[in-house]
């Protein structure tokens, strides 16, 4: 089963920021919530801040904010926490 170590976070080239804007908007405010990843995630990410925390064990965690590209395993069980609303590109495959 996929960990919070398994999510990638990085910087986007200028092709992949372009390739993001095509995808829709998801806008959240701070929150807390658990969260099961049927499908692969990637998301960039333009307004807001969200640490992710592993579930059930709750060990590892990953924080990612404004221009960061977050890829989510399939199968990742996590809470998400987000700490400033959130407002992503996303897309699901």
């Amino acid at each position: 089963m996929p960990t919070a170590k398994d999510i990638i976070v990085k910087k986007p080239d200028d092709q992949e920021i372009s390739t993001c804007k095509q995808w829709p908007i998801w806008e959240c405010e701070k929150s807390t919530f658990d969260w099961d990843y049927t499908q692969s995630e990637t998301c960039l990410l333009l307004e807001g801040e969200v640490t992710v925390t592993d579930r059930p064990a709750g060990e590892t965690s990953v924080t990612f904010g404004p221009g960061d590209m977050v890829t989510f395993p399939k199968g990742l069980a996590c809470i998400w926490q987000i700490t400033k609303d959130v407002k992503k590109h996303y897309n699901f495959s």
